[in-house]
């Protein structure tokens, strides 16, 4: 009546009692245009037609930036009080109807991740080194950083699972950042000498092998690019500075050969 949808609210209240759909009215944002009928916003209110919301977390981000965005969605509700670790969020579109708890939401994006992985972990190739779910995420969640590109995405995961058959150091920025920042992934700098030698079990250039833990939240494709890269021997990657991808090598010399091709086409 407020809103002009119906002319008298009492004719409605008369209307549903009359009817016996009372008790069947279900509470929720509708969309409703114009004035419309007392009989078809009843029908409306009892089917429960209510508006579909939808709140999206894109891959790559950190728990801090996740918490950040579900926090302020204007159409979920209450604080969020359950305990998350970095990684365990599935970067999605969730959809959800105005009131849904903040803490409801991230529930359903944890158990989307750890189907994911499950699933990912049992059809892994075999002869990658990843011995359990949580090193498979923590690997994903480099991959997801170190390329916007899908198409290459099992190519740098290669670079990664041929490191470590080798034992080398992953020496990759983004551990670097993560450390540095405390997980918060925003530098607003670029990376100095120093921060190479940061001492943190987070930084992969000081410490050997995977990270303790992941470093933000990786997406389904980066996940599948973990559980199945593409044979290479290549081992190293650098920005080629065009496509927004990345050269590869199979040797220093070959990778410095990039390396300066990149700060060429940087001037």
């Amino acid at each position: 009546e407020k809103y002009g949808v119906i002319e008298d609210a009492r004719l409605f209240v008369l209307y549903a009692r009359l009817n016996k759909i009372a008790n069947r009215l279900k509470a929720g944002e509708y969309e409703i245009s114009g004035v419309t009928s007392i009989i078809d916003v009843a029908k409306m209110l009892v089917d429960g037609a209510v508006v579909v919301r939808s709140i999206t977390i894109p891959e790559g981000k950190a728990l801090v930036e996740i918490i950040e965005i579900v926090k302020n969605n204007p159409y979920l509700s209450g604080d969020i009080t359950i305990k998350l670790k970095e990684g365990e969020i599935l970067p999605e579109t969730y959809h959800f109807t105005r009131g849904e708890s903040r803490d409801g939401i991230l529930n359903k994006a944890r158990e989307a991740m750890n189907n994911v992985l499950k699933k990912a972990f049992l059809e892994r190739d075999k002869d990658i080194p990843i011995n359990s779910v949580e090193e498979m995420l923590i690997l994903a969640s480099i991959v997801e950083k170190e390329t916007g590109l899908a198409s290459e995405r099992a190519k740098v995961a290669s670079v990664f699972v041929n490191r470590l058959n080798l034992g080398m150091k992953l020496q990759t920025d983004p551990t670097v950042i993560y450390a540095v920042t405390g997980g918060k992934m925003n530098l607003g700098r670029p990376i100095y000498k120093r921060d190479l030698a940061y001492d943190s079990p987070y930084n992969t250039y000081v410490y050997a092998g995977l990270p303790p833990a992941p470093i933000c939240s990786p997406g389904k494709e980066a996940i599948m690019a973990v559980a199945h890269p593409v044979k290479t021997k290549y081992l190293y990657f650098v920005a080629d500075g065009i496509t927004g991808g990345h050269r590869f090598a199979k040797s220093l010399s070959e990778h410095n050969n990039n390396v300066i091709l990149y700060r060429r086409r940087m001037k």
